[in-house]
């Protein structure tokens, strides 16, 4: 009789997480859609609304505002119905806020649009909350960092995707008046104008809300394991160090925290006005559906970068990368800026590839050594995304006021933040009190 060797039978016994980690990056594709899909929202509204760039943006506003709303209190729910539940319920979430648009666009209702933007987001947002940490705890904690990066490379495809759709059956308008024109129509032309632009956004949504149901049915028949190194809203004893500890004592997750608001607000920033950038007449003087479909180019740089991230990070330590790509970054929207024609577009469409670690390194590096407090640091930094809803708008307001060339400066500020925490800002300075849970 043979017998195993205590070697094989750890090796045997051991969890293999290859399957929950595929379920879990087909739903980071998903909010990588979602998100960029919303994000495209922002010249369409402008144009059925007659709108300036400023209140547009209130679209990617009420998206990532829904963050600052559900992320901690989305921890909380994980913590009382688990990883898997919270995630079907995101995914519900996400299906309701879809269907909205259906009366948002009968209606051409700019409150209810953005009522729908907000529910989409809180699925997301809560989403987002569920599944970051949880790619993390899929493995050891050193290279964690990579298993976000390969993860978003699917959020990147998604968002790849989107303003294809959004060039193709949101943003191409067979008629599209000036506001001149518009203003001669009586009150009933105007509408039924508006109708008829503000609907092209129903097919695509209604398909979505289709795909989200079908999704949250597979995922809550899914096998995936319970992961409990993150309950950190458990009851602590008497004496009990976690008592004593706060999450805003870790400086590496605060200033994490920091880091996703500047890079979420100057990635969602350059996303949503870079098809008015194009069609400025000194860079492209592209039509919203021609510059659209270019950003394509944008979300295809993140996807390279996130797979090519993930094999350099086997070699360069994540901190020192990130701070690499965060001066390239700054380099290139500078050449952009300084620059006009081809060599303009293709210089900030640049950015998407040295955007494309920042996320993932940034909240991996962000969480590295909290052990039981995981789930606080993850609610504290998915609650920063709310720089998407604040940054974006004051970039508007800049650019309404002064011009994109000007308000180059906000991003140039994040992305210099960004190659800081990299190079200097991310190292801990404490440690949980209780080491992390091996799974």
């Amino acid at each position: 009789m043979v017998t195993k060797s205590p070697t094989q039978t750890v090796a045997s016994s051991a969890p293999s997480y290859v399957g929950p980690f595929i379920t879990i990056t087909i739903l980071y594709f998903i909010f990588g859609f979602i998100t960029n899909l919303n994000m495209s929202l922002v010249p369409h509204l402008k144009s059925v609304f007659d709108l300036p760039w400023l209140e547009a943006a209130f679209a990617t506003g009420a998206f990532f505002t829904a963050y600052f709303v559900f992320s901690t209190p989305t921890s909380m729910l994980i913590e009382r119905i688990g990883y898997k539940r919270t995630i079907v319920v995101s995914l519900l979430l996400q299906v309701v806020g879809a269907l909205l648009f259906l009366p948002a666009a009968s209606s051409a209702s700019f409150p209810l649009f953005l009522t729908a933007v907000f529910v989409v987001g809180a699925g997301v947002a809560a989403l987002q909350t569920s599944a970051n940490p949880y790619v993390s705890a899929l493995g050891p904690e050193h290279s964690a960092p990579i298993r976000q990066n390969l993860a978003q490379a699917f959020n990147s495809t998604g968002g790849m995707i989107a303003p294809l759709i959004a060039g193709e059956f949101i943003l191409k308008h067979k008629t599209l008046h000036s506001s001149a024109e518009v203003a001669l129509m009586s009150a009933q032309q105007q509408m039924a104008y508006k109708v008829s632009i503000a609907e092209t956004v129903r097919l695509p949504y209604i398909i979505i809300a289709a795909a989200l149901v079908l999704l949250a049915i597979a995922v809550s028949f899914a096998n995936l394991p319970a992961i409990t190194a993150t309950r950190d809203f458990r009851p602590a004893k008497d004496g009990d160090a976690l008592l004593n500890r706060s999450i805003w004592s870790y400086r590496h997750t605060v200033l994490a925290a920091i880091g996703i608001f500047v890079y979420v607000g100057v990635e969602v920033g350059l996303a949503s006005f870079m098809v008015g950038y194009f069609g400025l007449q000194a860079v492209g003087g592209l039509s919203f559906a021609e510059a659209s479909k270019l950003t394509t180019f944008y979300w295809l740089g993140a996807l390279i970068g996130r797979l090519l991230g993930a094999w350099i990070m086997t070699k360069v330590k994540a901190g020192k990368l990130l701070g690499i790509f965060g001066i390239a970054a700054t380099i290139c929207l500078l050449i952009s800026m300084n620059t006009t024609g081809q060599v303009a577009i293709w210089s900030l469409i640049l950015c998407g590839f040295w955007n494309s670690i920042m996320f993932p390194n940034i909240f991996a590096l962000g969480i590295t050594g909290l052990g039981p407090m995981t789930s606080k640091g993850s609610g504290l930094i998915m609650t920063a995304v709310v720089g998407g809803a604040i940054l974006p708008v004051v970039l508007s307001g800049l650019i309404d006021k002064y011009g994109f060339y000007v308000a180059a400066a906000l991003p140039v500020v994040c992305y210099l933040y960004i190659a800081f925490y990299g190079l200097v800002g991310h190292k801990p300075t404490g440690s949980s009190e209780t080491s992390p849970v091996a799974l």
